[in-house]
């Protein structure tokens, strides 16, 4: 208990700063189970497992994140549009297409770096390097 309210202090004081503070973080990532495809995520929009899109506990709701599978360095840029399960442990949550395109779909987790990206850099790819990322 002591040291829960210790942390929440230096987080509310600044020294300690949130992941939502943070332009990266590195964690395990996994991705949604089939049954969630058509339900409505926290940002109000109908999940699509097709769609290239993440879900996030502190990072704001529109957010745009690069993640890297530290595995295989392949990386996507996906949109933050739902939250994680409060007691899941995870740093993000990806669509199926987007765990596809990161190759670990067949083992459901992977180890994640997980950076905010801006419209910006996302327009500066090229179409090609989106399509045929390593």
């Amino acid at each position: 208990m002591k040291y829960a309210l210790a942390t929440l202090m230096l987080l509310s004081a600044g020294i300690i700063p949130a992941m939502a503070q943070q332009k990266s973080g590195t964690g395990t990532a996994s991705y949604y189970a089939q049954k969630f495809h058509g339900r409505k995520t926290a940002s109000g929009e109908i999940f699509d497992n097709n769609g290239m899109t993440a879900a996030h506990n502190t990072l704001p709701l529109g957010t745009l994140i690069k993640v890297t599978n530290l595995r295989n360095n392949r990386w996507v840029v996906v949109r933050v549009t739902d939250r994680l399960h409060a007691a899941n442990r995870r740093i993000v949550d990806l669509t199926q297409a987007a765990a596809k395109k990161l190759g670990f779909i067949h083992w459901g987790l992977t180890k994640v770096k997980v950076e905010v990206v801006t419209k910006e850099f996302v327009n500066s790819l090229p179409i090609l390097e989106m399509a045929m990322n390593p």
